[in-house]
């Protein structure tokens, strides 16, 4: 079979959004990171291997080949990471999957969408000026806002805050349902049937 030769190919990309570093590992930005690191552990692997301005792996998921992909980049420059990998294994950009923090959306709350502006998230900003197109598949976690309305730098301290305890359980099941939403996603080939079931 065609498909199982590219035995060192990738067929789609799956990028969880974060900033590298342990200053900002269990931060409000990082529930990209984290949840693809959850997706490594349940396979046993590690996402270790070095290329695409990115820690990576690919795995078998959703019964496809993902390359999995931490950008290491800052989350400001994420799309350097996620163009690199897409022209070198030719991805199109509906076969690149995103998961990233959400302030819009209360704790917990999942939203899968095909499309769309960046919303004022820089990391996805810059992946749609990388890719030249706001037309590829995500999965927002959402973290909730600060409230009030305080200056830009109020926003700022929430998303590299830590969550609370309480919001730390939540976050930990929507983890596990970010990853189903992204293996739905890449199954059935689009988020049609995802956004009916976690959105």
């Amino acid at each position: 079979m065609l498909f199982e030769n590219k035995s060192s190919g990738a067929d789609w990309i799956l990028a969880g959004l974060g900033n590298p570093g342990e200053k900002y590992a269990r931060t409000r930005h990082n529930m990209g990171f984290l949840t693809v690191d959850l997706l490594a552990e349940k396979q046993g692997v590690k996402l270790n291997k070095v290329k695409f301005k990115s820690a990576y792996n690919i795995l078998r998921f959703g019964g496809a080949r993902v390359l999995v992909m931490k950008p290491q980049t800052f989350m400001n420059l994420s799309g350097e990471a996620v163009q690199e990998a897409a022209q070198f294994y030719k991805i199109p950009a509906d076969h690149v999957v995103v998961i990233y923090d959400d302030v819009s959306l209360p704790v917990g709350k999942l939203r899968v969408r095909p499309s769309g502006s960046a919303g004022g998230h820089n990391g996805i900003k810059n992946i749609i000026a990388h890719l030249g197109t706001d037309q590829f598949p995500r999965v927002k976690v959402g973290i909730g806002d600060p409230g009030g309305t305080g200056e830009e730098r109020d926003m700022i301290d929430w998303v590299v805050g830590v969550p609370s305890q309480a919001d730390r359980k939540v976050l930990l099941d929507t983890f596990a349902r970010a990853i189903d939403a992204a293996e739905c996603i890449i199954e059935n080939g689009d988020c049609q049937k995802a956004m009916n079931c976690f959105n």
